[in-house]
Parts: structure tokens; sequence; C-alpha cells
């Protein structure tokens, strides 16, 4: 794939019938879940997020990304056979790739500089993630008439240096045509951010962006503990 990246989004949900289970058993049940985890985060990036507090259709998420789309199944199986599994459902999951944009070309943030195949999370506290679907006139407007636009919503993103954008393309492999995942320091810049491009042209074409999901970022020990 040319050094392009698959990407998943996993939410998942752990059943309230979980806490019933004795305390002994809970703590094993998390320990061998965050050990088969971490073993494949020898193999592809992952990064893990709770949703505790922020979402209350899922507890937490998993954000990978890999070369090989043979990982990520086997990444699912692993997780499938674990003590947790049966507790867990998955509201959520999305699927998508990276590669470069048609629209960037001369604007770049610093530490993105060269290529956007690869993921480079920043490391920030949060990470907020929807999917995005543009709506069919967008795509049928001349490129220079939407380049236009699309420097002016890049431009208003530049007011905002706390915020990265992490764009990722599902088109063809899932349902939305785009996941985006922003990682941020400051809620409030990313919230402000959004309202302002809210005026923007660009934003007259989108026909979907939601469900939304703000995310922490934490160790997957953390996370599991803030569930039970």
């Amino acid at each position: 794939m040319s050094q392009r990246q698959l990407v998943s989004y996993s939410f998942y949900k752990v059943d309230r019938s979980w806490r019933l289970r004795p305390e002994d058993e809970r703590a094993a049940d998390k320990k061998e879940f965050v050990e088969v985890v971490n073993r494949l985060a020898d193999e592809m990036l992952i990064r893990t997020y709770t949703t505790v507090g922020t979402r209350g259709d899922t507890d937490f998420m998993i954000w990978r990304a890999t070369e090989d789309p043979a990982l990520l199944t086997r990444a699912a199986a692993d997780i499938n056979h674990t003590r947790l599994a049966p507790y867990l459902t998955m509201p959520y999951h999305y699927l998508a790739m990276t590669r470069r944009s048609i629209y960037v070309t001369r604007h770049r943030h610093p530490g993105q500089e060269g290529t956007r195949t690869r993921l480079r999370p920043s490391g920030a506290p949060y990470l907020i993630v929807y999917p995005f679907v543009k709506t069919r006139p967008w795509y049928m407007l001349p490129l220079d008439e939407r380049q236009k636009m699309m420097d002016t919503h890049i431009e208003v993103g530049h007011k905002y240096p706390s915020v990265k954008i992490n764009t990722t393309y599902s088109f063809g492999l899932d349902d939305q045509e785009f996941v985006v995942a922003f990682e941020t320091d400051n809620l409030a810049d990313f919230l402000d951010l959004v309202m302002e491009l809210r005026e923007t042209a660009a934003s007259s074409y989108t026909l979907r962006d939601t469900p939304t999901f703000t995310c922490q970022s934490m160790d997957l020990a953390e996370a599991l503990e803030l569930i039970g």
C-alpha cells in the first residue's frame, strides 16, 4: 500500500454484569486484556483512550494503525479470545486509510512535514473522533473552487495551533468517507475552532459528521479501572 496505513477506531462498551463478578476474577480479566493489547502494540501503532464521563454508550477506545491488514484481523481475534470478551460490545467501529490530501500542498503544521501517509500521534491528552461525509454536489464542483474553500478552512485551523488534525479516508472501505481525529490539550480551543468552521463555505457541503467522541488519552489498565 506504498507505506499507507489502515487505521481502525474501535469503541468498546463493558456490560454492567461484568461488575458483578468477584473482584479477583475482574482483576484477572483486566490483567489478561491489557497483556494481549500490549503484545499487539509490538507490531502496530496502538493508542488507548477512555470515554468514561464523556459518552454514555462507550467506555474506552483503541486506535490502531498498520500497513498489514492481517494484523487488524488478528488483533480483533486476540481480543475476542480474552476472558473479558464475553462482556464486551463494540457499539462503533470505523475503518479508514491514510493518504495525501489533494488540498493540503502549501500548508504545514510543525511536526507534519513530509508525508501524511503515516499517523504520528502527538500524545495530546484529548482526541476527538468522528466519521465525516460530504454531500455529492461537493464532488461536482471544479477542483479550483473546492481548493479556495478548503484554503479558507485551513486558514481557520491555523488560528488554533493547539489542535492537530489526523484525517483518514474510508471511500469504499466503510460507510463514511473520512474519519477525522483531532488531538488537543485544550477542549475549549477545539470547541471554538468547530464553531468558527461552521461559518466557512465548505461547511455547507457537510452531509454528516456524527457521532462525535471526546476521548481522554489513558493507559489501558487505568481506563479499565475506571469501569470497575
